[in-house]
């Protein structure tokens, strides 16, 4: 069994075939898939694929970072009032975006801690997204953190000494298509990773692993990204299997039947 921690199965991508792709799933052992929100405008789709797949499809709240603009405090108040009506598996996804536009760092930092408190007060998880904000996000997690924080770096790309510095906040990384890009660099990063800190997943529809690069990316890849996760670690994808999918139901607080 697989779990793919990270994917967007609500976006228009999968409009047309959605039962196909989980159905695919299935064929592929990728039994559980996490879905963070992006914003506001997400909600109403996230909702509409978590209860038509309540076996498969598990959502998560909160405001991207890339979402955040002049108006986030009321994205996050909409956003808030949404735990008040349902059962989240985590908050997210949540970070600093400083790839795309740098206008609202103030902003988001703040979204960012705001949103660090909701989970705090809910015991939720949290999945944070961080690109070109690495250090940065360890950073605030590592200042927020009383013992009492848990979540996943998602699509981690860092150096040895940031996978260190994670670990010891007691978060995981989440393992994507990025590892099977051959000009990454991330298989000797990895390989000095212990597997315990790690989970799988695909953030579908993007970031399609090698060797479907330049196509739509599904949760039905994850074994691709397990089976070069094995290699990197020398060891075999069923343990790959195991124990990243033991770390991801550790993280999501699900206990299997």
């Amino acid at each position: 069994m697989y779990i793919d921690t990270h994917a967007h199965l609500f976006l228009d991508h999968f409009k047309m075939d959605i039962e196909d792709v989980l159905d695919s799933c299935m064929d592929y052992q990728v039994n559980r898939i996490y879905l963070p929100n992006i914003d506001r405008s997400s909600v109403e789709a996230l909702h509409e694929i978590s209860d038509r797949f309540p076996n498969q499809c598990f959502p998560q709240m909160g405001l991207h970072p890339c979402s955040v603009k002049a108006d986030y405090k009321e994205q996050l108040a909409f956003l808030y009032k949404q735990f008040k009506d349902r059962n989240y598996t985590a908050v997210g996804e949540i970070g600093i975006d400083l790839y795309w536009d740098k206008t609202y760092v103030n902003e988001q930092v703040k979204a960012f801690k705001t949103q660090v408190e909701w989970a705090r007060d809910m015991r939720l998880p949290l999945v944070i997204h961080s690109r070109d904000s690495l250090d940065m996000t360890i950073d605030l997690i590592t200042e927020l953190q009383k013992g009492d924080l848990t979540g996943i770096f998602h699509c981690f790309n860092g150096t040895v000494d940031q996978a260190k510095k994670i670990e010891d906040t007691g978060f995981m990384m989440g393992m994507g298509g990025v590892i099977t890009f051959k000009n990454s660099g991330m298989a000797e990063v990895v390989s000095k990773i212990n597997l315990d800190l790690l989970v799988l997943e695909t953030d579908a529809p993007y970031l399609t692993p090698t060797p479907y690069r330049g196509k739509r990316n599904v949760s039905s890849y994850i074994p691709i990204i397990a089976e070069k996760l094995a290699a990197i670690k020398e060891c075999s994808i069923e343990k790959v299997a195991e124990i990243t999918t033991i770390n991801a139901n550790k993280i999501y607080n699900y206990t299997p039947v």
